[in-house]
């Protein structure tokens, strides 16, 4: 029988940590060759536009205890509102990171580190501060590009971005909380994730667990090649702090960005005209969809590229282009990249057939955060009829009409919720525009409309809150009646 000693349990020891040792990247080289073109990038404003930005980013105390969970993009400790080293600063100056691209001074970082910034200064690696211009930016996809006066800076490897898999290793750059240099790493996560923020429906987000903080921003995040495949924009927390979950903008949509900004100036968007949202499983059942996945169709811009193709409202949009869309918000993604005036594939599902609808993509307005707004409303005599469904409607008078801003004759507005109607968020107020694909135009249009949903069934409304449109789905219950 073989003797285990103390001694070769200790190689054993030895042998399985070099090994995993040895299973370990080594970041050395990687940082050595890239730090030099990384450069921090301090923004200054003035005092009005400090107290706006604080706001607009979410670090202020109201918007924490409203929205405690929130995608929050960060500044430096001289950010408006942080007094940097325990001293207050006099006007607005918020410090970020970002990332030589060519030797004749163009620099990459985020459209938020630099937005409304009077002066811009870019501190390179061997301590020279250039004055930087800003070329253009972009806030949908958070992308500025600058431009110092200086050659024979040293540019980093440009990646390709759309390679990244889920836990690939990756490496980020920057100065967090104003320490130039720092460096972290962690692995991909997901790649291709949507964001629902202001204007953002349009980036395909790099998620990584990469450490992420205030001073970060706009700073490159590398692969193990040493090439730049993501801008460090974002960490989703309830803190104001990394919780491990970061977000990176893919170079290759920021290199697209950067063309687009030296060549004209702004960046072109493809729209098509839609209002959608997600399929839920109720509203599966009812439209007799396969799957619970696609954008539905809630809303069509009237003479938009979609209302022109004969898209309409309950479509659910299943693919574009070849590409599926499993929820809502995929779409905004792959249209948002289409170049205007291309001819977009759009698979279709309608009454039980799928279809494939060919559409011409146009152009997104540069002022508008939205695919497409619509307006809708009604009018009559005032009068008020229970239903299966638990609802109670009104016709909606002409003075009301004036009130809501509606144009249109279409439209009851609910007056009371209860039953199976009070478990989907209905709420009196609300205006029921169309039940199923059938337009109502008072109350007795509603009452015949849902008449004969029984027990068991369920039926799509079209609601109007405010001013965005949904399809709400009430399933009835079997064995109880409303």
């Amino acid at each position: 029988m073989h003797k285990v000693t103390s001694f070769s349990i200790f190689v054993l020891f030895a042998v399985a940590a070099a090994s995993a040792h040895a299973d370990l990247p080594d970041f050395t080289q990687l940082v050595e060759k890239n730090g030099p073109s990384v450069v921090n990038v301090t923004a200054m404003q003035g005092e009005a536009d400090s107290a706006s930005k604080q706001s607009d980013d979410g670090d202020d105390e109201d918007d924490q205890q409203s929205m405690p969970d929130i995608l929050r993009r960060f500044f430096g400790p001289g950010a408006p509102g942080m007094p940097p080293g325990g001293h207050p600063r006099i006007g607005g100056e918020s410090l970020g990171s970002g990332f030589i691209i060519s030797a004749d001074g163009y620099i990459l970082t985020n459209n938020h580190v630099v937005s409304g910034a009077e002066k811009v200064i870019v501190r390179l690696s061997d301590r020279r501060e250039l004055d930087a211009k800003v070329v253009g930016s972009d806030d949908k996809s958070d992308v500025a590009l600058l431009k110092v006066n200086a050659t024979g800076l040293p540019a980093v490897a440009i990646g390709d971005s759309s390679k990244l898999k889920p836990g690939q290793w990756v490496v980020a750059i920057g100065s967090p909380f104003a320490m130039d240099h720092s460096v972290t790493h962690g692995v991909v996560s997901y790649v291709g994730r949507s964001s629902n923020g202001r204007g953002e429906q349009y980036v395909p987000f790099i998620q990584t667990d990469v450490p992420i903080n205030r001073g970060n921003s706009g700073g490159p995040l590398f692969n193990l090649d040493g090439q730049v495949v993501g801008i460090n924009s974002q960490i989703y927390s309830n803190t104001g702090g990394y919780m491990g979950v970061s977000f990176s903008v893919p170079i290759n949509l920021a290199m697209n960005t950067v063309e687009q900004l030296k060549t004209t100036g702004h960046v072109a968007r493809g729209m098509i005209g839609v209002q959608i949202q997600n399929v839920s499983r109720e509203a599966a059942t009812s439209l007799g969809l396969p799957q619970v996945r696609g954008a539905l169709v809630n809303s069509v811009s009237p003479g938009g590229a979609a209302e022109k193709a004969g898209v309409k409202v309950q479509d659910v949009i299943l693919a574009y282009n070849g590409q599926p869309v499993d929820q809502s918000s995929d779409l905004p993604l792959l249209v948002g990249n289409t170049r205007p005036g291309v001819m977009a594939q759009v698979q279709v599902y309608r009454d039980g057939k799928t279809m494939t609808v060919p559409i011409t993509v146009g152009e997104l307005p540069s002022d508008k955060a939205t695919l497409a707004s619509l307006t809708t409303g009604g009018g009559g005599a005032a009068t008020r009829k229970s239903n299966a469904l638990g609802l109670a409607v009104e016709d909606i008078t002409g003075e009301q009409r004036k009130e809501l801003g509606l144009k249109d004759q279409n439209g009851v507005v609910v007056s009371k919720v209860g039953g199976a109607a009070q478990r989907t968020g209905l709420q009196a107020g609300d205006i029921v525009l169309m039940v199923g694909r059938q337009p109502v135009r008072s109350s007795l249009d509603f009452t015949a409309a849902v008449k004969d949903v029984k027990p068991g069934d369920s039926i799509m409304l079209l609601v109007k809150r405010n001013d965005a449109t949904q399809f709400v789905t009430i399933a009835v219950p079997k064995g109880k009646n409303g």
